[in-house]
């Protein structure tokens, strides 16, 4: 049979295996099955066949096949957090706490794109091969873009960092390489995650209330959100597991009604984060039963399942807790998601259908992986110009207990690389033939091993320079996980020094008068006052992905200059932490903590210098509701190419309410070679300059605004004032 020219098969219309395609005259049986009919025509035709079992079981992660309608079944479950995860070989990149370091958003698109490539790639061969489980999809659970508001927080490795603006700016882009630029199908679909009071603690997620005022609400915790939805067009949207302000977020009228889909427009489907329905009457007890969970979850706006309890809408329905007319609405949205995907089109229309399997793992995307991990690198110290490390050295200690662990480089929701380099692999690659790289583990993350220990120190006395590569792994801070060790709960931390283990030994072989680098493995800060005060230098190289120990030895030997910036602010120790359960942001965050911390927000230093001059704002008041252009030129004042973040700050001056000290408004990496100098433009939009009143309403105040530039949160070289109209 053919249709517009076009061979029509199982495979084609993506029908399971062995699944009956019905057709009458040739033509589609169904008018949803023809592809140039209007979309929410089809939508439509194909709910309005359904039964109500059938549609109940669309509602679950898993979506049965329904053969008498030749619809396959469904994995909606799928992850791409930082590459394909738990879908067999895939890219690693960098964890997305890494990604947000490089303060790149293009280069985060590019990283997107990549993974997006792979994930088409990887469905279509599941689907040759007549796989359709769980992580054989289309639909994909990331990014996370919750603010990672509290430095013990085991899951913060997954999100953007601290900041509402960058993560924003991060997740824009991410999602649009991971959707796509096809004006007629979807990539893939994006899912910010979890909506959106949401940072811990792991263990109590199930039954906590995170509370939060109206204005952290709106200038905190949901402006990455907005963006993610109203500039990318997000397709989906997870909500979180815990309570908010007393509603479970999977439930919620606010969040999901009046907010997401009222003020925000947004048109896709909600999934709930796995077990969330369950929790509702279980954990939080806002629900008596599986079904009046599964019926007050639809009702507000949670259109799909991770899980089973869905199954009971049946039982709703019957029972008058819910009508199908609004199990009609969520249905609907789910398949309006897969034809835009494509999944019941033949793939000659559909231009992602065509990427071959040879995308994934590809030569591309492993130098993509490298190039992403090199513009991670934070360097945090580096005292007298130590580093980068010279190549005449004779003998060079590699130690410490992430020196040649591979897992460890790969953070949590990860992929599985065809091939990895550890940190040990990296340096031993790259160091010169005459320089012996000795190793000694030395101890584990957070446990003494006397003998260990003795024998790095004994080979650090014959050693020119000591490399330790500590920090923490992924196997002690995540996803609600069960830890028995010191300074670390249920996956969140308890204490954020550096496990005092490793404190110890970096103190011994300190003692040797050897000098002694610092290389932090982590998915979040951690607290180094000691090291600070003792190590010629320290360098933060997150969770670096599969070529981590390659983009780790670029830039130790100098072929690659560092310029990756801190999205965290890294604290002194707990003392400056106000309580973790605490969601206030009042003493959190560059924004509001008025301490003064190890590493600010934005940090990083170069091989290389840079000067800030010409800083212009607007020089008549800017009318409320307009725009505002601000520029600033910077010049390589050093001897080596390097990159600079050039970082833009406001303040408001004369708010009528409590306001960050300051918030960054703009940020742009730019390369720049020995001499030469750039000019580099922000546009302030007014909701840049928008704050929520004491009514509780947004607006733009008239007024004064500081606006500062540098290379980090406290070291603005710049600042004008400018003013906004009435």
């Amino acid at each position: 049979m053919r249709m517009r020219g076009i061979k029509v098969t199982a495979v084609v219309l993506g029908l399971a295996a062995g699944a009956p395609l019905t057709r009458i005259s040739g033509q589609p049986a169904f008018p949803f099955q023809n592809p140039d009919l209007p979309l929410q025509e089809r939508v439509e035709d194909l709910v309005s066949r359904m039964t109500l079992e059938e549609k109940a079981s669309q509602m679950q992660d898993w979506a049965r096949a329904i053969p008498r309608l030749g619809i396959p079944e469904y994995g909606w479950w799928n992850e791409c957090l930082h590459g394909v995860a738990r879908a067999g070989t895939a890219t690693v990149f960098p964890q997305a706490i890494g990604l947000a370091a490089t303060f790149d958003t293009d280069l985060m698109l590019q990283v997107a794109a990549a993974i997006s490539d792979e994930a088409r790639a990887k469905h279509h061969e599941f689907v040759r091969n007549g796989k359709r489980k769980r992580y054989q999809g289309l639909t994909y659970w990331s990014p996370n873009v919750n603010i990672f508001r509290d430095p013990r927080w085991g899951r913060g490795q997954e999100t953007y960092g601290e900041d509402p603006y960058l993560a924003a700016r991060m997740g824009v882009a991410f999602v649009r390489g991971l959707q796509g630029d096809d004006p007629e199908y979807l990539k893939l679909v994006a899912t910010p995650k979890h909506y959106a009071v949401h940072s811990g603690p792991e263990p109590e997620r199930h039954r906590f209330d995170a509370a939060a005022d109206r204005r952290d609400l709106y200038e905190t915790y949901l402006p990455a959100f907005k963006a993610a939805v109203t500039e990318a067009g997000a397709g989906s949207v997870m909500g979180a597991y815990n309570r908010t302000n007393g509603e479970a977020c999977c439930a919620h009228r606010q969040l999901l009604g009046e907010i997401l889909r009222g003020e925000w427009g947004f048109k896709g489907y909600v999934v709930s984060d796995c077990g969330a329905i369950e929790d509702i009457w279980r954990g939080h007890r806002l629900a008596r039963t599986e079904a009046e969970a599964s019926a007050l979850a639809v009702k507000t706006g949670c259109d799909l399942d991770c899980g089973r309890e869905y199954r009971s809408l049946t039982e709703a329905v019957k029972t008058g807790l819910i009508t199908e007319a609004e199990i009609d609405a969520a249905v609907k949205r789910l398949f309006e998601a897969r034809f835009r995907l494509g999944l019941f089109d033949p793939p000659e229309r559909v231009a992602w259908a065509r990427i071959p399997f040879e995308k994934n793992d590809c030569p591309e995307h492993r130098a993509l992986a490298l190039e992403a991990a090199r513009r991670s690198m934070v360097l945090l110290k580096n005292t007298d110009g130590f580093l980068p490390l010279p190549r005449n050295l004779k003998a060079i200690l590699v130690t410490g207990p992430n020196a040649d662990e591979a897992s460890v480089m790969f953070g949590n929701y990860n992929g599985t690389p065809s091939s990895s380099v550890t940190p040990l692999a990296g340096i031993r690659s790259a160091a010169s033939p005459g320089t012996a790289v000795m190793f000694a583990p030395g101890c584990d993350w957070t446990r003494e091993d006397p003998a260990a220990a003795a024998a790095a120190v004994d080979s650090a006395r014959k050693a020119d320079a000591v490399v330790f590569v500590g920090g923490i792994s992924p196997r002690l801070e995540g996803e609600e996980m069960r830890v028995d060790a010191p300074g670390f709960l249920g996956g969140d931390r308890t204490d954020i020094r550096l496990p005092a283990v490793q404190t110890g030994l970096l103190q011994a072989l300190h003692g040797t008068g050897k000098p002694v680098v610092l290389v932090l493995l982590t998915g979040s800060a951690i607290a180094v006052p000691w090291e600070h005060d003792h190590l010629r230098a320290i360098l933060a190289a997150w969770y670096p992905g599969q070529a981590g120990g390659t983009a780790l030895a670029d830039v130790l030997f100098g072929d690659f200059n560092p310029a990756g910036r801190l999205p965290v602010t890294f604290y002194r120790s707990n003392d400056q932490l106000p309580p973790f359960e605490d969601y206030r942001m009042e003493g959190r965050t560059y924004r509001y903590f008025t301490g003064e911390p190890l590493y600010p927000f934005g940090f990083g230093l170069s091989y290389t210098t840079f000067e800030y001059a010409g800083l212009e704002v607007p020089k008549t008041a800017v009318p409320a509701g307009r725009s505002a252009v601000i520029t600033v030129t910077v010049r390589n004042t050093g001897e080596i190419p390097g990159d600079e973040v050039v970082q833009l700050y406001l303040k408001d001056i004369e708010a009528s309410t409590p306001r960050p000290i300051r918030s960054l408004k703009g940020f742009r990496r730019v390369h720049l070679n020995p001499g030469e100098s750039k000019t580099v433009s922000f546009t302030i939009t007014p909701e840049d300059l928008s704050l929520i009143d004491a009514s509780g309403a947004w607006t733009v105040e008239p007024g004064v605004f500081e606006a500062a530039v540098g290379p980090s949160s406290a070291d603005l070289r710049l600042k004008a004032a400018f003013t906004i109209a009435g």
